[in-house]
């Protein structure tokens, strides 16, 4: 006789608890069950106003009609093939293309990943391969991903240290202090760096700095690698925060909003670089999914819509509006670059309360990974005037 027990109802939230691997003590908890444009929705119909993009990926708002659409028409004509690089794909190509054409003649080639670490890995294996060096150059409160050669270059080693080892040959320098540059040596592989540090609450670099920076790279044969996981596709007021400075990195890393919601990453570089990973050994860098042609697909999609509507020549005017709202005597400062903002408070418990009343009150928001004194504050390019005079209006009753 075969006995079969029944287990009792779980709800989502449980479900979640118990059988997704958990990140924190402490998740936000929040049920979604669809979202569109600046907004989230919970099952009970509870609407969020979503400012900080998924953390910079919904750049064109969540389920935008483009992307949709073209995940949709991708995938009906097929989905995964074969390991990246062996088969022509469609996606692919429209989207390293279109790459192409709005970077620097040096930032020709594409490799596709699944991620910004993925991306992070790829660059810093190209850099020792370019440059037979193993030295990386990294700076404090950087974020590059989270394994374990992503790791190597985090600047904070709080999430490090119980990693230990990572990769050898490491130097962390201060972000933003001429003085430190004069550590990088023709030991040097690359430096890895930020043109905006996000997570230790947006920290802006001096045009000087990056172009200083550019200037001892190139002198000593070091590989330069931005990282622009957070800060491209308007995010910071233009296409790329690179585009800022009047420099060009050897390499580019590009994540997050590059999807349009869909996992995508890269590498860039020049042709006559990238081709390093093609031989001695072959196959010197690969992946089973990245650059899969749905996400390309829906990665064309948002860069056409940001091109298309614009988005990027309002985005100062929205950060401006934002900054002229938002005056309360509990702020101590504001730092912002384009439409990414950080709003710093007294202590992370003073930031938190008023994160969690914010939320209580349909507007979601968060603090950063080195400045959680600070809220974060990264809507969708899409955001309009009204919206974010509402949103302003939340966070200022939850201050008070």
């Amino acid at each position: 006789m075969v006995f079969f027990y029944l287990r009792p109802m779980q709800s989502n939230r449980q479900v979640f608890l118990r059988h997704v691997a958990q990140t924190s003590s402490a998740p936000l908890l929040i049920e979604i069950a669809r979202a569109e444009g600046v907004y989230m929705y919970g099952p009970d119909g509870q609407r969020y106003m979503d400012l900080i993009s998924g953390i910079s990926v919904s750049n064109v708002g969540h389920s935008h009609p483009r992307v949709v659409s073209a995940v949709q028409e991708q995938a009906a004509k097929y989905m995964h093939l074969m390991v990246y690089g062996e088969l022509v794909e469609t996606p692919q190509t429209a989207l390293a293309l279109a790459l192409a054409e709005i970077l620097p003649t040096s930032l020709n080639s594409v490799y596709f990943t699944n991620s910004g670490t993925e991306a992070t890995e790829g660059a810093m294996k190209l850099a020792k391969r370019v440059t037979g060096r193993r030295q990386f150059i990294h700076f404090r409160h950087s974020y590059h991903g989270s394994s374990q050669g992503a790791l190597s270059v985090m600047g904070d080693e709080y999430f490090k240290r119980a990693f230990r080892p990572l990769l050898p040959d490491i130097l962390m320098l201060e972000y933003g202090n001429l003085a430190d540059l004069d550590q990088i040596t023709t030991d040097t592989a690359a430096v890895i760096i930020d043109p905006v540090q996000a997570e230790s609450g947006v920290t802006i670099a001096t045009p000087e700095y990056i172009q200083k920076l550019r200037e001892i790279c190139t002198a000593k044969g070091s590989l330069l690698i931005l990282d622009e996981a957070q800060t491209a596709f308007g995010r910071c007021g233009s296409m790329f925060a690179f585009e800022q400075y009047g420099i060009v990195p050897d390499i580019l890393i590009l994540a997050k909003a590059f999807g349009g919601g869909m996992p995508l990453g890269a590498f860039i570089a020049d042709r006559a670089l990238m081709y390093e990973l093609a031989e001695n050994p072959v196959l010197g860098h690969i992946t089973t999914f990245g650059g899969h042609p749905v996400s390309c697909a829906a990665g064309l999609a948002a860069l056409r819509a940001i091109q298309e509507e614009k988005l990027i020549e309002q985005v100062e005017a929205k950060g401006q509006l934002f900054e002229q709202m938002l005056k309360h005597p509990r702020i101590k400062s504001i730092r912002r670059r384009g439409l990414m903002m950080a709003m710093e408070f007294d202590s992370y418990e003073q930031n938190k309360k008023i994160i969690d009343l914010c939320i209580a009150n349909g507007v979601l928001t968060d603090w950063f990974l080195f400045a959680p004194q600070c809220m974060r504050i990264g809507p969708p390019l899409i955001i309009t005037e009204d919206q974010i005079r509402m949103a302003c209006e939340v966070i200022l009753r939850s201050i008070s």
